[in-house]
């Protein structure tokens, strides 16, 4: 990207910042081995098999006793390649590196070879059962650790030690107590464990949107969405803000990644933000906001929308549109912030360049676009989400060589000109391939771990127990049962990545609400979207800390920052868990996850959420056409929280605040309206 905007050096990205950033990513993502050579040919050829085979496997039939050990398979031998077992043994491999590398080979050749018989003795394991079920789960272990980090382990042995002491443990969660045995055959020798749910996901639908995304990346789409968003939204006074929030929700997209979005659009948008007047760190808080969009926009969410689909049973375009609505009130509460930004700010007129003009962008790649749709058309027109997104790739692979300059193959290799080998093995397909790999390893890795959590909950009952702990503590109260809901899912999620807290906090508090008259599908969607906090929430704020580092801001201040821009959209999950008409905003019907609500009560839920988060907005701002005052900071925030609790009595008293307040800010915005340029004396 280049020209975007006239620059200073004072408030250029520094190289030191990109690194600082990139630590980040690595915090996320893993610290991966850089390596050159023979190894690194050899590396990026396994995860471009790895591609090739799980795309092999989305169009032809592979069992499923087959394919997610081999996903499992394929993850643990690159992650223990391509990840060290600390920092001071990196960008080499070591001995015991290949060692458990091979071993999580041996591991499924052992499965796989075993056929129905291995199968059938998952209650009574022989020896050898035992050693690779035991080394299975140590190198599941391992594999979360070199990728995400300590915490993920952690928790899954204590997980592991409540299956084998529950004998000895306190009413209400005491249970007979597990031997090894029969804890490894559940977690190796069936599908109930390890090679569970969040595997299944993993290897039929996360590895193919992810190798999708990297074909959107590396064909120039993710170039193209930036550089759109720049020139659409540019020449007014919000245009910087508005830029980063249209940026992000198109190229958070294909990527579902909050860090990574951040990141990216971070070193292009942070110079036009300073340079119209964001401080460092609001323009990081809302850098960081943006990104989080990535991981709940569709049409590619983040991991855990596809494990939502399996555990419902429905689905991913059912998931799909019950995102519609509160992705679009999510981005609704950005662009009210930014929106309030220019006031607060006192704001001039955007001063950056346009790559070029939004007709000439478009009608040079318009074909990026279709890429990101297509995976929608071909779910609408029946295919499968795993034959819809393998299609939809291929549409982009087929695609990107309508231009020369966004072609997946070198022209030059058509043409005889070159090496076929250089043009080949370094052009953007191959290495899609291989990031379409590499980046989700640390998914699933997280997934297979994640099997061990769901199989010892499965196996010890415990999601029953902890629901009735939770409803007890509520007194029944579907609004403290809710709140705890949130607290929990938050709490899990500020030491584990969205994907895991998702999938623990489905299986141990999605009965709490179930049982107190919760739809399945809201009471999913409640715990997904506060799962999504952990992107923001100290101490794990990865994408606020990823952006502070960008612009130079405090970390926490910078997630403070973004919490304020994302704190309006994430009081609407309650709307569709208190009460049944607030399942509209799903555009579900309150009894069937598969019944379309009402479009009048779509309609009416949707402006009351809106009007509501409008509240919110001003209300965490502090400023509309003037600095509101105390009393109209606290009617319009007590406005927001009443509209988004449903009801015609809250909505009532809501609706009354709102217009109370803006009365009051209205009049004395008028009268001092000279006044509304002036820079705020603080954010």
């Amino acid at each position: 990207m280049s020209d975007i905007v006239e620059s200073k050096p004072d408030i250029a990205v520094s190289k030191e910042a990109l690194l600082k950033a990139e630590q980040y990513i690595e915090e996320e993502e893993g610290a991966a081995n850089h390596l050159e050579g023979w190894l690194g040919v050899f590396l990026s050829t396994v995860a471009v098999v790895m591609s090739l085979f799980h795309m092999f496997a989305a169009y032809a039939i592979v069992p499923t006793q087959t394919l997610r050990p081999v996903h499992v398979g394929f993850v643990l031998f690159l992650s223990f390649l391509l990840f060290p077992v600390s920092k001071r043994f990196r960008h080499r491999i070591m001995w015991w590196d290949w060692l458990v590398s091979l071993l999580s080979i041996a591991i499924v050749v052992y499965l796989i070879l075993g056929g129905d018989d291995f199968t059938d003795r998952n209650t009574r394991p022989d020896p050898w059962d035992i050693f690779f079920g035991v080394a299975l789960i140590l190198l599941v272990l391992e594999g979360m650790r070199r990728t995400i980090g300590w915490i993920l382990p952690v928790i899954s042995i204590c997980f592991l030690l409540y299956a084998f002491l529950g004998a000895y443990l306190p009413s209400p969660w005491t249970h007979k107590g597990y031997e090894i045995g029969r804890v490894v055959g559940f977690m190796y020798m069936s599908l109930e464990g390890i090679y569970g749910v969040a595997v299944d996901v993993s290897s039929s639908l996360i590895i193919l949107f992810t190798i999708f995304g990297a074909f959107l990346q590396f064909s120039g789409a993710g170039k193209f969405y930036i550089d759109f968003s720049f020139s659409a939204m540019g020449g007014k006074p919000a245009g910087a803000g508005r830029t980063v929030v249209l940026s992000s929700f198109l190229l958070g997209g294909p990527s579902g990644s909050g860090v990574a979005t951040t990141v990216t659009l971070g070193t292009v948008a942070w110079p036009m933000l300073s340079k119209v007047g964001y401080e460092r760190n609001a323009a990081g808080g809302l850098l960081a906001a943006g990104g989080l969009g990535a991981i709940i926009s569709p049409p590619v969410m983040g991991a855990a929308a596809f494990i939502i689909a399996e555990f419902l049973k429905i689905s991913y375009l059912d998931v799909l549109l019950m995102a519609v609505i509160p992705t679009t009130l999510f981005y609704l509460a950005l662009f009210l912030m930014v929106e309030i930004d220019v006031r607060k700010y006192g704001m001039g007129q955007t001063i950056f360049k346009k790559v070029d003009t939004v007709w000439n962008l478009t009608r040079h790649y318009w074909f990026h676009f279709l890429s990101l749709i297509s995976i929608i058309v071909f779910m609408m027109w029946g295919f499968s989400p795993v034959l819809s997104v393998f299609w939809a790739t291929v549409v982009s692979f087929l695609t990107s060589f309508l231009r020369r300059d966004t072609a997946m193959i070198s022209y030059d290799l058509f043409q005889g000109k070159g090496s076929i080998s250089h043009h080949f093995f370094q052009s953007p397909l191959i290495q899609a391939l291989r990031a379409g790999s590499v980046g989700m390893l640390g998914v699933g890795a997280t997934c297979a771990g994640a099997g061990i959590i769901v199989g010892v909950v499965t196996l010890t009952g415990l999601g029953l127990k902890f629901s009735g702990i939770v409803i007890d503590y509520a007194g029944g109260s579907l609004l403290l049962t809710a709140i705890y809901t949130a607290l929990v899912v938050w709490v899990i999620g500020l030491a584990v990545p969205v994907t895991a807290s998702y999938i623990i906090c489905a299986v141990i508090t999605a009965p709490a609400l179930i049982k107190l008259g919760v739809p399945d599908f809201a009471a999913h969607m409640f715990i997904f979207y506060y799962a999504v906090l952990s992107e923001v929430s100290p101490p794990t704020a990865l994408s606020p800390f990823a952006a502070s580092a960008i612009t130079g801001g405090d970390p926490y201040k910078t997630t403070m920052q973004c919490w304020k821009y994302t704190i309006p959209a994430f009081l609407v999950p309650f709307v569709f868990v208190l009460d049944p008409s607030g399942q509209a905003l799903l555009l579900m019907g309150s009894t069937d996850a598969l019944a379309m609500a009402n479009p009048w009560e779509i309609a009416r839920v949707t402006l009351t959420a809106a009007a509501g988060i409008f509240a919110l907005a001003v209300g965490f701002q502090g400023w509309l056409l003037v600095r509101a005052t105390a009393v109209e900071r606290t009617f319009l925030i007590a406005a927001g929280f009443a509209l988004v609790y449903p009801g015609p009595v809250s909505n009532l008293a809501g609706a009354a605040l709102i217009i109370i307040a803006l009365a009051s800010h209205w009049r004395r915005g008028w009268k001092h309206r000279p006044l509304q340029g002036e820079r705020a004396n603080s954010g």
